[in-house]
């Protein structure tokens, strides 16, 4: 009953980010306002705005208007319901879940803006980089995955000065914008939730996860070098490859 309760409050925090990854890239007020039909522009009732169901139900259409409604927002809900229950499932009810919920959600918004946007919201990074170094305070979360506050303020700042280092240098080079400061805050944010140590693995799985995403596309000419992609979603992944095999690759490091 518990692990059903932590999949429909995943579902629930998922709606929420559904709304947070369409309003905040035009500056769309969060609460000012109920959801709308983005064809018809009607109110959508509350019992059509029941996360995962409503969607089923109405078969991925507006009731008023027959308006296809997206299946991101189907995949996002079910994607936060699934992650929720598999952190109660790990993790138990602890300050530890608590605290990987609030950064499930984060990574959920921002993955889908900047796959759809090319941007990372300042009003995302900078929540996600005070509350990471905030908790590395708190001596009763988990230890082996959360570092201490020196570590976690070292991996804050070797994250950003990372990512702006290679966007300074390709610049010097290339004279044109390479990455953008939105990648280097969101990697300095993860630095502060897992120290300094996590840096080397989440860009080394990062790149190497977006460069097999790229190369069919860069031999079919589909893009080319200079093709502009959302490096974000990419760092995510590489965080999420670090927190679930962040101690098995620290101890392989150590024994070579």
């Amino acid at each position: 009953m518990i692990l059903l309760f932590f999949f429909i409050l995943g579902s629930i925090w998922g709606s929420f980010s559904n709304v947070c990854i369409y309003r905040l890239p035009i500056n769309d007020g969060i609460a000012l306002s109920r959801s709308s039909c983005p064809s018809c522009k009607k109110v959508i009732k509350w019992y059509d705005n029941i996360p995962l169901i409503s969607y089923i139900v109405l078969k991925a259409k507006c009731r008023n208007c027959d308006f296809q409604i997206s299946s991101q927002y189907f995949i996002v809900e079910l994607l936060t319901a699934i992650s929720f229950a598999l952190v109660y499932f790990i993790f138990g009810l602890s300050t530890t879940t608590v605290i990987l919920l609030i950064l499930i959600v984060f990574f959920v918004i921002i993955f889908f803006i900047d796959l759809k946007h090319y941007i990372i919201p300042n009003q995302l990074t900078f929540p996600l980089m005070f509350i990471g170094f905030v908790k590395s305070f708190d001596p009763n979360l988990n230890q082996a995955l959360f570092p201490n506050y020196l570590n976690s303020l070292i991996g804050g700042l070797t994250g950003y000065f990372i990512i702006w280092l290679i966007i300074f240098l390709y610049k010097k080079v290339r004279n044109k914008e390479g990455m953008g400061l939105g990648d280097a805050k969101l990697l300095s944010a993860i630095g502060f939730w897992f120290g300094w140590m996590s840096i080397p693995f989440v860009i080394f799985f990062s790149s190497l996860i977006a460069l097999i995403f790229v190369i069919p596309s860069l031999v079919k000419k589909s893009r080319n070098l200079s093709t502009e992609i959302p490096f974000g979603p990419y760092l995510i992944i590489g965080c999420l490859i670090f927190i679930i095999f962040g101690n098995d690759l620290k101890l392989i490091l150590f024994t070579l």
